[in-house]
């Protein structure tokens, strides 16, 4: 199931004891382009205090009452670390946050969560103390990370997905449109496309290009260069924002391009 983070803005999130707030944004990984964190908006209950939650946290998703369901509980998210969500997060802020929840650190072994594709696998390897490629556990690996410190390069690569909604899309062969939003995989948290907005080149209209398409992100120029002609990505299939994106939609875009699913991986 892929939902739009547009969408997921309209989701309130549900601890174990009450109500904590409704999503407001997200970060995700520059590397990976995988959302790590969602930017929840508690309003009145703390102040309009803005706070992280991780997928790791997610439990389970209501997709008709719009909830998201947690395993935190809402004194747990009154004590976490203060973050300023209008400001970069460090690798620092991180190691911090995750501690602070008990959560093992996700980067530094190769797949979208630790070794694995899903955070819940990532909490459940941690819980049992399974070593990973490194010959480390996710206990071990933390522990180790946290006695080092962060260094200058220890930065995380984490970007706000309304920051970059807008960037400009260049193909091969010449500017085709700009970023109007992002579709992301329910069970990874892995943004699968970047939905573009064509009518800044044409009359056109909105259309699907995979994350893994994608050669080089300029963030100073606000830009993001694909490996796709002009001519191909006009004529790739209409996306239509207004219906839920079935698996029959995503064929038509490979097989427009000529690619292979990522579901074959």
């Amino acid at each position: 199931m892929l939902h739009t983070v547009k969408d997921l803005e309209r989701y309130a999130i549900h601890a174990s004891d009450g109500i904590i707030g409704h999503v407001r944004g997200a970060y995700f990984d520059d590397e990976s382009w995988v959302v790590r964190y969602l930017v929840v908006d508690t309003g009145g209950w703390l102040a309009n205090r803005k706070v992280l939650i991780s997928p790791m946290s997610v439990a389970g998703v209501n997709q008709l009452d719009r909830v998201l369901s947690v395993s935190i509980t809402r004194q747990q998210v009154k004590g976490s670390p203060d973050i300023d969500t209008d400001k970069p997060i460090s690798r620092q802020h991180e190691s911090g946050y995750l501690g602070y929840f008990g959560y093992p650190y996700y980067w530094g072994n190769g797949g979208f969560w630790g070794a694995g594709s899903f955070p819940s696998l990532l909490l459940n390897v941690s819980e049992h103390g399974m070593a990973g490629s490194d010959g480390l556990s996710n206990i071990e690996r933390t522990q180790r990370i946290s006695e080092a410190g962060s260094g200058p390069g220890d930065d995380a690569h984490l970007r706000s997905c309304e920051a970059v909604a807008g960037y400009r899309i260049e193909a091969s062969d010449g500017h085709i449109g700009h970023v109007k939003g992002f579709l992301v995989e329910e069970a990874t948290w892995a943004i699968r496309y970047l939905i573009v907005a064509t009518s800044d080149w044409w009359i056109g209209h909105d259309v699907l290009i995979a994350v893994r398409w994608i050669d080089k992100v300029s963030w100073l120029e606000n830009s993001v260069t694909v490996g796709l002609t002009r001519q191909a990505v006009k004529g790739s299939p209409v996306y239509d924002t207004s219906r839920v994106l079935d698996r029959e939609h995503e064929v038509s875009v490979f097989k427009h391009y000529k690619k292979t699913g990522y579901w074959t991986d």
